[in-house]
């Protein structure tokens, strides 16, 4: 790519603590000289924010959603139209078929495009991320690419006719599974896909064999159905039933947060079992690479949600943590039952306890294990060159840029 290129990174929300794949991303881009702005749609919740955001050079801009107001939009209409006259009015009757929010944010976003020289737009998620990017370059007359992952594919709110029209006008797609690339490949043929994981530092996860570590268990995620920790705690039930020596660590914080401690005082293992709510990055890397198993017991959850491959297992096993987890889209694609973790059905705590069982109480399979775990992860997880192909769908290409233009706004 050529030096002189600046991409804009459109996301819902930035930065967002769960969210540390782009941040990770970012930071990787940054380190290779690329020149990147970040385009925040809502404001960050978060209490809490990684140590690294500090590191992060690329400016922040929050773009104005006008509440939704009529004035507001109309208003950004007339600016829009002032910088942009003949894209706009091209524009206008796919803008009339958005909500107003995000249609505001298109225009706005357009506008500092132009204003910012910005030549490629790169969205996070194919929900409201890539809607208002894909509007945006359809009226800035720039490509615009974006990152596929789970909830934005399966959730049973997704439009497969709105997700189709996405892929196909985006220069170019990112998923990170071979799983996800089947199904998007299913659904828009023609679309320009590419699997590429979600990459690693490695420098900040370093290896140690897992042999004489405590009985402990770990889990790290959102606090939310496709996580999975209700059958964590059901397991750990059965465990503590059985006499088994251990300690389980439950890290994050969600909708499910009082539901969990109900569910652990319940079961009796209040004095076994600890919701630690979130922890910055640095400990819950001690964490990890203090405990003899990660436990991540992902599920389908009702409402069709689950996790595309989750981080925290690559991180895991990174650090020499041995995994328990299950079959769930792009998971057996890291985790390789015997040889990487060991994988287990999901929904079924039985199953799950006897696993991590066999983990606490077996020193030379979890070092054979972790062993295998990290070979592969620096085969295919490593940051840099795992980021060096998401910059491959900044390539500037003059006729997918026509192409984006004239899918975006008809």
């Amino acid at each position: 790519m050529p030096p002189d290129r600046r991409v804009g990174y459109v996301l819902k929300v930035y930065p967002r603590f769960s969210e540390t794949f782009v941040l990770n991303e970012i930071l990787a881009h940054e380190r290779a000289g690329l020149e990147l702005e970040v385009f925040s749609l809502r404001p960050p919740l978060d209490g809490h924010f990684h140590e690294l955001l500090a590191q992060v050079r690329a400016p922040v801009h929050y773009v104005d959603h006008g509440n939704g107001k009529a004035a507001a939009l109309w208003s950004e209409m007339a600016a829009a139209q002032a910088t942009l006259p003949h894209s706009v009015a091209a524009g206008l009757p796919e803008l009339l078929e958005h909500d107003a929010r995000d249609a505001h944010q298109a225009l706005a976003l357009a506008r500092l495009v132009r204003e910012r020289r910005i030549h490629h737009l790169h969205a996070h998620f194919g929900t409201v991320a890539t809607t208002v990017a894909r509007l945006a370059a359809g009226i800035a007359g720039v490509p615009y690419s974006f990152t596929a992952h789970a909830k934005d594919i399966f959730h049973e709110s997704v439009d497969p006719a709105d997700l189709s029209r996405k892929l196909a006008g985006a220069n170019a797609v990112v998923t990170v599974s071979d799983y996800n690339l089947g199904v998007l490949r299913r659904l828009c043929p023609e679309a320009d896909l590419r699997r590429v994981y979600n990459g690693l530092d490695l420098r900040l996860f370093r290896f140690s064999d897992p042999r004489d570590r405590p009985r402990r268990i770990v889990a790290v995620g959102r606090l939310v159905e496709k996580k999975g920790f209700a059958d964590l705690v059901d397991a750990c039930a059965l465990m503590a039933q059985r006499g088994t020596d251990f300690r389980c660590d439950i890290v994050g914080t969600g909708q499910l947060e009082q539901e969990l401690l109900n569910r652990v005082h319940a079961s009796g293992v209040g004095d076994r079992v600890r919701l630690l709510g979130p922890r910055p990055s640095a400990e819950v890397r001690k964490l990890m690479e203090g405990a003899a198993v990660l436990a991540a017991p992902c599920v389908v959850a009702r409402d069709g949600n689950r996790d595309g491959l989750p981080t925290v297992l690559v991180e895991a096993m990174a650090l020499g943590t041995p995994c328990v987890s299950t079959d769930v889209t792009g998971i057996p694609e890291v985790l390789r039952d015997g040889r990487t973790g060991l994988a287990v059905p999901q929904r079924d705590p039985a199953a799950l306890a006897s696993a991590l069982s066999v983990l606490l109480d077996d020193a030379d399979l979890r070092s054979r294990l972790a062993a295998a775990g990290r070979e592969l992860v620096e085969q295919r997880f490593d940051l840099e060159r795992n980021a060096a192909l998401v910059r491959e769908a900044f390539d500037p290409d003059p006729a997918a840029a026509t192409h984006a233009h004239r899918v975006s706004v008809r």
